[in-house]
């Protein structure tokens, strides 16, 4: 079966919020790694539920998926509570299906009081919808008046050829593989600086429509799609996501994500070791085989597997059927270097299966060992956090482990 790859790495680097694109059965919460105090799989009021499952369309592998309530800003009734949303450290901000969404939000206003749509380049391909107001609430915490993209909205069906042109829409669930996207990365906004600008400079996220006409527009950090944690009252400084440990491919496992960093006493970083980022573009370096990823490294939930390019292809070659995987003969026991822009350097472990045996189980959504190439950067997708306590501190928050942006495990 032809699962989706869901790899979501932004195509634009460099303006200042911009990060990416065993048995069958049950986990419980278990095996978690050291740092932190421990979730509740959603016990406490900061404490997100999520869970690895095949998704909406049911053949999703090595997704994270929770549920999020989406109200009419203001109103505590006018409300829907919307599941399949997939968790990614990878990118900032909530995008919603218009097909999984019931509820009429405020439509943002541009240019010439024009709707306010935005185009986001992923690995592969695009979200193309109008920005939109919501109140959203997540466990205990609600984030109001947050500005959020409503993907494949049939009131701005023409993608313009600015938008289309960086890659396909992916503007249903059958395509992207959700019912959405929630963006808890490193940035405070999905594109930051490089969208307030005018001109060549400006990144070409944003545009006002005039009808099917439209034109990229600036867009002022206060209306930028957000990461949705800014916008809390408190426990807005980061995350922190928790994973239980998988041995090759299991049906489903459990997990939180947990709101804050050195806020309460469930977020709190123990042992775990800060590495800091590259403020630019959320990066830092990973060593592998001798071959050194400089300031092209990252921690990515929205990305199915481990991606990196290696060097000595006869051990790891790419799958028949799959050409974004690997599948080695045997499974692969390997070992990579991370370091932080402060120095902090740290050895992982991890294994590389054969992906066209760890997804044979249709059935089978937690899997680890998936991983396939990629010859720019070393992305660390979900199968780096199970069995770990990850965190990811957004950028100019104040946390007790310095100031973000930075992750930690």
């Amino acid at each position: 079966m032809n699962r989706p790859t869901q790899k979501f790495m932004l195509a634009i680097l460099g303006v200042g919020a911009l990060v990416l694109s065993g048995c069958s059965g049950t986990s419980s919460k278990s095996s978690m790694g050291s740092g932190g105090n421990g979730g509740g799989g959603g016990t406490g009021s900061n404490d997100l539920a999520i869970t690895v499952n095949t998704g909406p369309t049911g053949n999703y592998v090595d997704g994270a998926f929770t549920s999020v309530m989406v109200c009419a800003p203001g109103s505590t009734t006018n409300c829907q509570t919307i599941s399949g949303i997939l968790v990614d450290t990878g990118s900032s901000g909530l995008r919603i299906m218009a097909s999984a969404l019931t509820v009429s939000l405020k439509q943002q206003m541009g240019v010439g009081n024009n709707p306010v749509v935005e185009c986001l380049p992923f690995v592969d391909g695009v979200t193309w919808g109008p920005v939109q107001t919501a109140d959203v609430t997540m466990a205990g915490e609600t984030a109001k008046a947050l500005p959020i993209q409503v993907i494949g909205s049939t009131s701005f069906s023409t993608v313009p050829a600015g938008c289309s042109s960086q890659g396909a829409p992916e503007d249903s669930v059958a395509l992207f593989g959700a019912n959405g996207v929630l963006g808890v990365g490193n940035f405070a906004q999905d594109c930051g600086g490089g969208c307030t600008v005018s001109g060549g400079s400006n990144a070409g996220f944003y545009y006002t429509c005039a009808g099917q006409n439209c034109s990229i527009t600036t867009e002022s950090l206060v209306s930028q799609v957000a990461n949705p944690v800014t916008f809390f009252t408190g426990d807005n400084n980061g995350v922190m996501i928790q994973l239980p440990a998988v041995t090759g491919a299991e049906t489903t496992v459990s997990g939180s994500l947990i709101f804050g960093i050195g806020t309460r006493s469930n977020n709190g970083l123990g042992s775990a070791t800060v590495f800091t980022m590259d403020p630019t573009n959320g990066n830092f370096s990973t060593t592998f085989n001798g071959i050194a990823h400089s300031d092209a490294s990252f921690l990515d939930t929205g990305s199915n597997g481990i991606y990196f390019l290696d060097a000595q292809s006869t051990s790891l070659p790419i799958c028949t059927n799959f050409s974004f995987w690997y599948c080695p003969t045997t499974t692969q026991n390997l070992s990579a270097t991370n370091q932080g822009i402060n120095g902090a350097t740290a050895s992982v472990n991890f294994t590389v299966g054969n992906a066209q045996t760890l997804t044979a189980n249709a059935s089978d959504a937690a899997v680890n060992g998936l991983a396939g190439p990629d010859t720019a950067t070393f992305d660390w997708g979900l199968p780096f956090f199970f069995g770990r306590t990850v965190f990811v501190a957004i950028e100019g928050q104040n946390t007790p482990g310095g100031s973000g942006p930075y992750v930690a495990y």
